[in-house]
C-alpha cells in the first residue's frame, strides 16, 4: 500500500509515507499502524497524499486522531481527499501543504 520514499528525509527529520489507492474501513487501520509507527520513532510523519484515489470517514478519523498525537503533515493532498477535507472542515485545522518538498522543509 505504502512506497519507500528514496530520497528518506534529506531536508526533514520526519520520513514520508506514500500511501496510494483507496482507504476505507478495511484498509485504514493498516495505514494507521504504519503512520503511527514512525511518528513514535520520529516524533512526527509526513503524508505524501497525492496518489489516494479515494478516502472514507475511517480515514479521516485515522488522520485526525493521528493529528491529535503528533505531528503530522500532509502533503500534496489528491483532490478527493482534499474535498473530504474540506466537506468535513478540517482543511483548516490539519497541516496540509501543497508540496511534499515543503511539507519536508517546514
Amino acid at each position: 500500500m505504502t512506497i519507500p520514499d528514496p530520497e528518506g528525509s534529506r531536508p526533514s527529520p520526519l520520513p514520508v509515507i506514500s500511501p496510494h489507492g483507496e482507504f476505507d474501513m478495511d484498509n485504514t487501520t493498516s495505514l494507521g499502524a504504519e503512520i503511527e509507527t514512525m511518528a513514535a520513532v520520529h516524533g512526527g510523519v509526513v503524508v505524501d497524499a497525492s496518489r489516494i484515489t479515494f478516502a472514507d470517514s475511517s480515514f479521516l478519523r485515522m488522520i485526525l486522531n493521528t493529528h491529535q498525537r503528533t505531528d503530522l503533515r500532509i502533503a500534496a493532498p489528491s483532490r478527493r481527499v482534499a474535498r473530504l477535507f474540506d466537506l468535513a472542515g478540517v482543511d483548516t485545522y490539519l497541516r496540509i501543504y501543497p508540496t511534499l518538498e515543503t511539507a519536508r522543509t517546514v
